[in-house]
């Protein structure tokens, strides 16, 4: 069976998409192109020692968001793909309180072989688990699960063609074990015949 030893990545890119739209919103230009924020939110909040407005701290909320569902997502592929999987990477983004935030991550997952078919198939349900353990898999979630099925579909379709050698090997074994028999109790036969043949002459 061929099976290519490869390391795709489990990720999730939907939130970086959520970090940049919500980036966006809440954000206008003036006429000279600089950016300002709306005249009728005054009120403000330090966090972390920066002073942010209302539509700063909406940003901030929904980066925080983000975060924790990003690590989350990567933390399921992680737990679920046991020593299949490596160390989570993230792609950040600076918040309006100058902290970075995670809003997208990324899990490789090691595609390989077993030493026999069982062991293959074993390893592909792992990496199916893996793939499809967050709430919300994305794109390519489903894709390394795919590949994960079609390996495991390979595996059986060789683990079967093990099988079929191996009953037909042992029918052969089978009867040969009868041809041998049935020789040898031909030879006993005919010994037998010999001994009475030479009883009766020695009476």
């Amino acid at each position: 069976m061929q099976i290519n030893n490869a390391s795709y990545g489990l990720n999730n890119d939907y939130y970086n998409k959520t970090s940049s739209n919500s980036l966006n919103n809440g954000q206008t230009q003036n006429s000279n192109g600089e950016q300002s924020s709306n005249q009728n939110n005054k009120q403000t909040q330090m966090v972390n020692g920066v002073e942010l407005d209302t539509k700063q701290l909406q940003t901030l909320r929904e980066l925080q968001s983000v975060d924790r569902n990003v690590r989350a997502h990567e933390a399921a592929h992680q737990a679920a793909g046991g020593g299949l999987t490596g160390a989570a990477s993230f792609s950040y983004t600076r918040g309006p309180d100058n902290q970075m935030y995670a809003t997208a991550g990324e899990v490789p997952i090691r595609m390989r072989q077993g030493n026999t078919p069982e062991q293959t198939i074993a390893i592909a349900r792992q990496i199916v688990a893996a793939a499809m353990a967050p709430a919300d898999p994305s794109p390519q979630d489903y894709k390394v699960a795919a590949n994960a099925t079609k390996m495991e579909i390979q595996a059986r379709a060789e683990a079967m063609k093990i099988q079929a050698e191996e009953a037909k090997q042992n029918s052969s074994e089978n009867e040969n074990f009868l041809i041998q028999t049935k020789v040898e109790i031909l030879k006993t036969s005919k010994i037998i015949i010999i001994i009475i043949i030479i009883e009766k002459i020695t009476i």
